[in-house]
């Protein structure tokens, strides 16, 4: 259903019950799921698919082409899941043809006058306050917190439950698990509040503590914390993922306060 003074491209593929405000534009090549809300002066352009039960609240622009000057008029979308909300003046930009594709998964809440840039790609259950700023090619995981006035460097990566207190610059990786803060960036502890209202256990939550310890309060660096993780802590999920981002790392990773390189 629409409201006057709307303008809804004839291409544009809308779901049933969808709710669209007055003065919103919505361009070619849109997909829009079933019982999502769009507010009043949202522009949804080309490329942009937009999931079941989504909120987007008045200002948003979801789906302009990237801010990138390599981008040439490709063919790319913005991917939105189901249960996101998208508040007041955020933007997301489409990907270009490095992925394709610029992702938010469901049941995120993306505050107002956030910014998604180009061939990000974002996991499920993940909170950006407001003016959370990622730069392009970001990867970030599932039930991650980013706190208000965030900014996040291209190509950086992320971990599960991470958590990145207000006001930072994240210039390096961000393993799983953590909490960052400070100036410049380092390791505060283990995001244990986050995993315990999520059904991390607390068996689970001791481990990843462990784990942590070696890598950020030990007379180890990096490389020899790993080995160290390798020979004392019982292989588990948690110590896989936790392991596997640390060696993927191409920025290298945040450190912990007074740490060897």
């Amino acid at each position: 259903m629409s409201q006057p003074f709307t303008y809804i491209h004839p291409n544009a593929k809308i779901a049933a019950n969808v709710s669209i405000d007055s003065f919103t534009s919505i361009h070619d090549n849109v997909e829009i799921g079933e019982n999502t809300w769009i507010g009043s002066n949202v522009t949804i352009m080309e490329g942009a698919r937009i999931g079941k039960n989504c909120k987007i609240f008045p200002g948003a622009v979801i789906s302009a082409i990237p801010q990138d000057l390599k981008f040439n008029g490709e063919d790319t979308l913005a991917i939105i899941g189901d249960h996101t909300v998208i508040r007041e003046c955020a933007t997301i930009n489409r990907g270009t043809s490095s992925s394709g594709k610029t992702e938010i998964g469901s049941h995120c809440l993306i505050m107002a006058y956030s910014h998604v840039a180009h061939d990000c790609t974002i996991g499920h259950h993940c909170i950006f306050s407001n003016n959370s700023t990622l730069a392009g090619h970001i990867t970030i995981g599932n039930y991650v917190v980013l706190a208000g006035l965030t900014a996040i460097q291209q190509f950086c990566n992320i971990g599960d439950f991470a958590f990145i207190s207000g006001g930072s610059l994240v210039r390096k990786d961000i393993p799983p698990y953590v909490k960052v803060a400070r100036d410049p960036l380092i390791f505060t502890g283990v995001n244990s509040i986050g995993m315990e209202r999520n059904g991390v256990s607390k068996n689970q939550i001791e481990q990843i503590q462990k784990i942590y310890k070696i890598l950020f309060k030990s007379k180890y660096n990096i490389s020899q914390a790993i080995e160290v993780i390798k020979s004392e802590i019982e292989p588990t999920e948690e110590r896989g993922i936790i392991l596997q981002f640390i060696e993927k790392s191409k920025h290298g990773i945040v450190r912990g306060y007074d740490q060897k390189s």
